[in-house]
């Protein structure tokens, strides 16, 4: 029988899913590239409710937003599962270990990981490195803003690379007995965008386009018009700032990349003996389409999120190339199809019992996702006809949305106003045309809200009789 996999998630906050080298030529990120090339890249993957708490929680927990609770940001509200992604994975012996964020409550539980090391560590060792208090936030730029600037830090000062040295540090200390599982969780590309200023050099120069906006986002520059707070969830910025802001989002991406690079040259042949490595991010980030900024929303540069699956290296292959005196290459080591992309519907809750999956694993009844693994292995199986994103009230408590797309269309429904909104994604992946309200688009969009209300049909919010909406309260929190 086939040794358990070590298994490597590398996951990000706010990394939008059209923010790879590989499909976009402004970004650099050589070495996801490389690790799409070794292994599947998922093209409609989303978050189920695009920020952090839910997000995570549909991760950690494979379950939908609903089943865990949480359909929206809401903070210091307990995790309180029975099972976990990190806490199946101990109890069929691995070694569980996180480096980075977790936004679990309280603070520092642990959810089945073994050892833990997080944002708080950093802030601890750097206010005492530097010796300046607050070190981390001297360059000025908050954490829920569109500014941006170069960071003061040198690069090895910052936290992503604090991050990957811990996150070595643990692998070189781990039992080598075991099998281990190793979340290494960025806070970036999450504001402040504040790369090192090499990185921002390398992009404050080049030409990149503008943020889209559709006819229909006029009212979000229209409602936010006049000076912008730095925090603000909506209105239009300048041509100049809004370059600015792009080339240090970008940058930051680089510089994430460059610290993924570092850590797989650390861990050597860890990296290519057994070892799964997955790669995604909690939520998009809308920078400034539609005349929007952050998240929660369901357009698609908000709600869709890179995905990467590398599987495990094929041991018997190395082997066989290593007696035939020739240099392996990984492409050939590889226990199938490998440098393609799946265009299946797929989402965060998936993470859980994919890697569950990989593990040889049993996955709970509690999981609603379903495991990527026969997507991975190139195999034709049947797939979900749709996928369902959320999220409750934010930034004012009018700004809802459910939302149902099959990939081909998209409609979004505002639970709290009866607004919709529905979108030929196909044909328009920028989302530049609202359909809803054209009379030829009409029965389209009742057949849309009579799905999403079959979907929504007893839920605890009372959205749906099963055959139509109805507008009312959305809690994040139950």
């Amino acid at each position: 029988m086939p040794r358990q996999p070590n298994i490597l998630l590398i996951l990000t906050d706010h990394w939008r899913g059209d923010s790879l080298g590989r499909t976009n030529p402004v970004v650099q990120t050589p070495h996801l590239d490389g690790l799409t090339a070794q292994g599947v890249n998922f093209t409609r993957a989303y978050t189920p409710s695009p920020s952090c708490t839910p997000a995570r929680r549909a991760l950690m927990t494979g379950m939908t937003p609903t089943s865990a609770g949480m359909v929206g940001y809401a903070d210091n509200k307990p995790w309180d599962y029975t099972h976990t992604l990190a806490g199946e994975l101990g109890r069929h012996g691995y070694q569980t270990m996180n480096v980075g964020k977790t936004h679990f409550y309280p603070e520092r539980l642990r959810l089945g990981f073994h050892e833990l090391v997080t944002p708080q560590d950093y802030e601890t060792w750097i206010d005492r490195e530097i010796g300046i208090k607050r070190a981390k936030w001297a360059h000025g730029v908050g954490h829920n803003t569109w500014f941006s600037r170069p960071n003061h830090l040198p690069e090895y000062h910052m936290e992503e690379a604090w991050f990957v040295d811990r996150a070595i540090d643990m692998v070189d200390k781990r039992d080598p007995t075991m099998p281990f599982f190793l979340c290494l969780s960025f806070n970036g590309p999450h504001p402040p965008w504040a790369p090192p200023q090499v990185y921002y050099d390398m992009f404050i120069d080049r030409e990149i386009p503008q943020p889209v906006v559709g006819a229909w986002a006029q009212k979000h520059e229209r409602d936010g018009a006049g000076a912008l707070t730095t925090d603000a969830w909506r209105g239009r910025v300048p041509d100049h700032l809004n370059h600015q802001i792009r080339a240090a989002y970008y940058a930051y991406l680089a510089f994430l990349d460059a610290q993924i690079g570092r850590l797989f040259e650390a861990m050597g042949n860890l990296v290519d003996d057994n070892c799964l490595i997955a790669f995604t991010s909690d939520n998009g980030e809308m920078l400034g389409d539609h005349n929007l900024w952050r998240k929660t929303y369901s357009y698609e540069s908000s709600a869709r999120i890179p995905l990467i699956v590398r599987p495990p290296i094929d041991q018997s292959q190395f082997e066989t190339t290593r007696r035939q005196m020739s240099v392996p290459i990984i492409g050939d080591m590889l226990p199938g199809p490998h440098d393609f992309d799946v265009e299946q519907l797929v989402g965060l809750e998936d993470l859980m019992p994919t890697l569950l999956d990989a593990a040889d694993a049993p996955i709970p009844d509690t999981v609603e996702g379903r495991s990527l693994m026969p997507l991975v292995r190139g195999e034709q199986v049947p797939w979900r006809e749709y996928y369902h994103i959320e999220h409750s009230p934010s930034y004012v408590p009018t700004n809802a949305n459910q939302t149902l797309t099959d990939a081909e269309w998209k409609y979004i429904w505002n639970p709290i106003t009866g607004e919709d909104q529905l979108f030929h994604i196909q044909l328009d992946p920028l989302e530049l045309d609202d359909l809803a309200a054209s009379n030829k688009y009409h029965d389209r969009v009742v057949y849309w809200r009579r799905r999403l209300a079959e979907h929504l049909k007893g839920r605890p919010e009372n959205l749906s009789d099963g055959e139509h909406l109805k507008t009312g309260h959305v809690s994040p929190w139950r």
